[in-house]
């Protein structure tokens, strides 16, 4: 589960935020029991999936916008960093508090203050799951279409900061395709709301898509408002085998021309396949080079005739062992081995570096291929899987994390990928981020021009630089 180019604990960093005034108007503003000072309870809030550790100096969690001000002008006027943390669970060390200072908590932050069934929007706090706010409008019959593989864990703002993706992007798009608009407090402890509750809205600059992706660099979202969608009467997953990557990758361009845009389209690769079945042994086929699994949303008779569709296009593309859902604990049992990916290949290696890079979709081949060269010139090996359907590959380099020769080798096939990715046409990160991880690499992705401009946004919201230093720009 590991994706840290770093992968070393790091001492505590020392900053005003330790001020005994400092912690006693912290306790002032959310109160004695939501401020976290003893090593062991803050030590959690440090860390997130890329597993290294950077202890904050406190752990406060605001309950309101009011509050959220408040701890922003203090910190603005101590000048002691502040990062903030949804659940914890990206791969890029976004809500990491690598310069130490405070990590501001959005748990307390997690109520749905809306659900409008006819104008389709929901107005939520970041604090909330998106495992729970979709079971909450779901009630409704309405649907929000962002699903990260961690739905169950991650939280909303963290979404929205971080961009995340999931498998259902190739319908539906990424998180930011779902904000109509925010309420951000600003490092200088300034609320601004962007965008607002219509899906048109071209009045000045367009700060909800800036503030998405931005990483928690440039303010703290404090409110959401979502577009929601009619929930589809039914889903389909349809799961083929085929001898080749290359053979299940050309196929994602298939179902344009029958007029298909499946919800989703993942692929798995030969390694994945075998440490799936070592681990699970869900009968797959022994020669199976790789898995495709392609799935669709709508009316039910129109999701029974793409299905039988998409088995035709899989077949007449040297698909095999072909299995379609019938009902929905089959769709679940097609999608289990999805899942049963990442635990599964740690079986080739005690340090996993997962990446998730992005190209064109039609370039996914050729990424594929070029990625396994990359890996056998290296010596290290490599195990493909992710969101074909919109070019976004996890490439998963194992390595020793005792091995510093083994780790280096893992690290210059990570450099390398990227450099390909971009020159496929596509990123370093398709869904995960910058954080600090990716941070050495930005340069591979985005030009001197852009870059500095990006710095120059930044300056512009946050001018004494308090908010999740050392993150993105190194």
């Amino acid at each position: 589960m590991y994706s840290s180019i770093h992968f070393n604990a790091k001492p505590r960093a020392v900053t005003n935020a330790s001020k005994p005034e400092v912690l006693e108007k912290l306790r002032a503003i959310v109160g004695a029991d939501n401020v976290l000072v003893d090593p062991e309870r803050v030590e959690p809030y440090g860390g997130d999936a890329v597993k290294e550790k950077f202890p904050p100096e406190a752990v406060v969690f605001p309950e309101s916008t009011a509050q959220m001000v408040e701890i922003l002008k203090l910190a603005n006027e101590y000048l002691f960093p502040v990062t903030a943390r949804g659940g914890g669970v990206g791969y890029t060390g976004g809500a990491v508090p690598i310069e130490g200072g405070i990590v501001v908590g959005t748990d307390r932050m997690n109520r749905i203050v809306e659900i409008n069934a006819d104008d389709l929007y929901v107005v939520c706090q970041p604090g909330l799951t998106t495992y729970a706010l979709q079971q909450a409008v779901e009630k409704y019959g309405l649907l929000f279409p962002p699903d990260p593989a961690s739905y169950k864990d991650s939280y909303i703002g963290g979404n929205i900061a971080e961009n995340a993706g999931g498998m259902r992007t190739p319908k539906y798009g990424v998180t930011k395709h779902s904000v109509l608009g925010l309420e951000v407090v600003t490092a200088t402890g300034e609320v601004i709301r962007t965008g607002g509750r219509t899906v048109k809205n071209v009045v000045g600059f367009d700060l909800t898509g800036l503030i998405c992706g931005s990483e928690g660099m440039l303010g703290i979202i404090t409110e959401a408002t979502l577009k929601l969608l009619p929930m589809p009467e039914a889903t389909a997953t349809v799961r083929a085998s085929f001898k080749t990557m290359e053979e299940a990758c050309k196929v994602l361009t298939r179902f344009t021309p029958e007029g298909l845009l499946p919800m989703a389209m993942e692929v798995v690769d030969r390694n994945c396949i075998g440490a799936i079945e070592e681990n699970f042994a869900f009968g797959l086929a022994a020669d199976a080079g790789a898995i495709l699994i392609v799935a669709v949303d709508g009316f039910r008779d129109e999701v029974e005739k793409n299905a039988i569709t998409i088995e035709r296009i899989l077949k007449a593309n040297n698909g095999f062992d072909i299995l379609r859902s019938k009902t929905k604990d089959e769709e679940n049992k097609l999608w289990d081995v999805r899942r049963a990916i990442s635990p599964s290949l740690m079986k080739y290696g005690t340090l996993k570096i997962n990446e998730d890079v992005v190209v064109p979709r039609s370039k996914v081949p050729e990424l594929i291929r070029r990625v396994e060269e990359i890996g056998r010139r290296h010596q290290t090996f490599v195990a493909n899987f992710g969101h074909a359907g919109d070019g976004n590959i996890h490439v998963n380099f194992m390595c020793d994390r005792a091995d510093a020769d083994s780790v280096a080798r893992a690290r210059a096939c990570v450099k390398e990928t990227f450099e390909l990715s971009v020159n496929l046409g596509g990123s370093i990160s398709g869904e995960h981020g910058i954080g600090y991880v990716k941070a050495p690499y930005l340069d591979i992705a985005v030009d001197r021009p852009t870059l500095e401009v990006m710095k120059a946004i930044k300056k512009v919201f946050d001018p004494n630089g308090i908010l999740n230093p050392g993150k993105m720009f190194v």
